[in-house]
């Protein structure tokens, strides 16, 4: 019988810094097919411990998967420490991801805060290279300051052809945009109107700014079944054993990490 939380041993192929505390890997993985947008996977040291880590960006043909690592923990100290060329245990990749969403021919707004844009990375990309698959996309991110922006020459790239807001919670972003909170600027919006029948919003970042941003989209109208959650939790084991990610009944690794907003709604804490 397969061991379903065995790790397997892969190849940095490079690590780049983003910002004084987030790095960038990309990670030989020849199964990349298989990821779905928003899933993650349990990246591991020998006799320090395990962490997931959200899927950030895959290539199917090419065999490499990215992850975006904040240097927050025990673990994640220890990745710092690996260089290109070193091997990293992992499993995975884990969970519902954004594949849950129906994008074809609707217009599709995404929301993120901070860290929160690596899961949504690899669907941005998507859209941005197959435009005709969605009507249209928007997108609204929020940073606590330039410092912490994360892949901004992407981010210079995606609003050459798509319409964004980009805004900091002090100082000035990139070209001096928008200072506020995300919730702010819902509103502002293009891609809001009075028929929300081929709406479909997807957000991510920290759990207080997933709840005020649902519901600012929430009382303008939008459908809750048109809205879309990816939570991050500690997930221990990501097959539903250990419980560490539960809220009430629902395991985090197997029912999302994305929700669809009915349920999530009730689950936000």
């Amino acid at each position: 019988m397969e061991n379903i939380i065995m790790p397997k041993s892969y190849k940095i192929l490079n690590i780049k810094k983003m910002t004084d505390i987030e790095y960038l890997f990309r990670v030989e993985y020849p199964d990349a097919k298989e990821i779905k947008f928003g899933q993650f996977m349990q990246l591991s040291l020998p006799k320090v411990g395990e962490c997931p880590i959200s899927v950030t960006d895959f290539s199917g043909d090419d065999g490499w998967a990215e992850f975006l690592i904040r240097k927050v923990g025990v673990v994640t100290d220890e990745i710092f420490e690996l260089k290109p060329g070193d091997i990293i245990p992992m499993r995975g990749p884990y969970g519902k991801g954004f594949n849950q969403v129906d994008i074809n021919g609707k217009r599709v707004i995404i929301v993120a805060g901070g860290s929160g844009i690596a899961p949504v990375r690899s669907l941005i990309h998507h859209i941005d290279r197959n435009p005709d698959k969605v009507k249209a996309l928007e997108l609204l991110f929020g940073f606590k300051d330039e410092k912490s922006i994360l892949f901004k020459d992407e981010i210079m790239e995606w609003r050459k052809r798509n319409p964004m807001i980009l805004t900091v919670d002090k100082g000035c972003g990139i070209d001096g945009e928008c200072v506020g909170l995300v919730t702010e600027y819902v509103p502002q919006l293009r891609l809001m109107s009075d028929n929300f029948n081929d709406v479909e919003v997807i957000i991510v970042g920290p759990p207080n700014m997933m709840k005020y941003t649902a519901m600012s989209f929430e009382e303008l109208g939008v459908p809750a079944e048109r809205i879309w959650l990816s939570f991050e939790r500690k997930m221990s084991c990501a097959v539903g054993k250990c419980g560490h990610c539960r809220i009430d009944e629902v395991y985090v690794c197997l029912d999302g990490p994305v929700f669809n907003y009915t349920k999530a709604k009730y689950m936000l804490d």
